[in-house]
């Protein structure tokens, strides 16, 4: 059986007036003609041709060369072109737009909006999407991840906390508020790493891979802002994440981190609304230029 909502090279089997069919086991799949390359010496019996499987409105499979933005299985990004009375159409690449029934929506879909949806093979064998993400996909680390271990993620909603995320088209995770370090958006796509683990088993993520040695690295940073800026600067634990990251291009809770160990290590000081060296300015500062 042919999978349908998948990508597939099969064997041009026959030329009808009206496309071609392509062959699958003992079965014959159409690719209509207006679907076939304009070089006929592509579509020759015989030949192979790369195509995606969907059903047609009489629920047969059917073949196209046009690529969708995702196929079955997968997370992606689409924005809604069409409302009826069973659900909202989105777009995603093909002639044939997308249903996603109103069961499946998260949240009342509307039309112009974009929303992340996760593509299926629903009860009827018809390929559908759902904005019920947790419906597909893992919402617990069940040993897939390892702390600190690099991830693709995308964004598909927005919570209390912060940004929920699917983490490599299989899971969902959770970016807090305190970790995001710059404007991000639904359907964002961009690297990240699995954070400290939970006792409920959900999935925590950073955006920065904070390891032993980036702390100690941003650690003197920090140092050398100060001794650049007169051993002071107006940069604190209570500081905006924006102003943070403009300055040394870390979260605030790293940037805290490094603060914290910094403090212990006796090499500055906390005051109302600045942090300074407590070391004397001598030690740090370059020495003065005397021409």
């Amino acid at each position: 059986m042919i999978e349908v909502g998948k990508n597939h090279t099969l064997e041009i089997a026959k030329h009808v007036d009206f496309g071609v069919y392509l062959l699958s086991g003992d079965e014959e799949i159409l690719l209509p003609g207006k679907y076939l390359p304009k070089d006929e010496t592509l579509w020759e019996v015989g030949k192979f041709i790369d195509v995606f499987i969907y059903l047609d409105s009489e629920d047969r499979p059917i073949a196209t060369t046009e690529i969708p933005f995702a196929k079955v299985g997968d997370s992606v990004f689409l924005s809604v072109v069409g409302q009826s009375q069973f659900g909202s159409f989105v777009d995603w690449g093909l002639t044939k737009d997308l249903l996603v029934p109103f069961k499946e929506q998260r949240v009342p879909m509307e039309l112009g909006r974009s929303y992340v949806v996760y593509i299926f093979i629903d009860k009827t064998e018809r390929i559908a999407a759902t904005s019920r993400l947790s419906r597909f996909l893992n919402e617990e680390n069940d040993v897939a991840f390892e702390i600190r271990q690099e991830v693709d993620l995308l964004i598909c909603s927005r919570s209390d906390l912060g940004f929920k995320a699917v983490i490599n088209g299989t899971h969902l995770g959770l970016i807090h508020s305190n970790e995001i370090v710059r404007p991000i958006k639904v359907g964002d796509t961009f690297k990240g790493y699995i954070g400290e683990p939970r006792e409920d088993k959900r999935i925590n993520i950073t955006l920065q891979k904070m390891s032993y040695e980036v702390r100690d690295e941003l650690a003197e940073k920090i140092l050398k802002h100060l001794s650049e800026h007169g051993g002071k600067t107006h940069l604190t634990d209570k500081s905006s994440p924006a102003e943070i990251y403009e300055v040394f291009h870390v979260s605030k809770s790293n940037f805290k981190k490094s603060l914290g160990k910094l403090f212990k290590q006796e090499k500055i000081t906390f005051h109302e609304k600045s942090v300074r060296l407590a070391i004397s300015s001598d030690e740090v500062l370059p020495e003065p230029n005397h021409h």
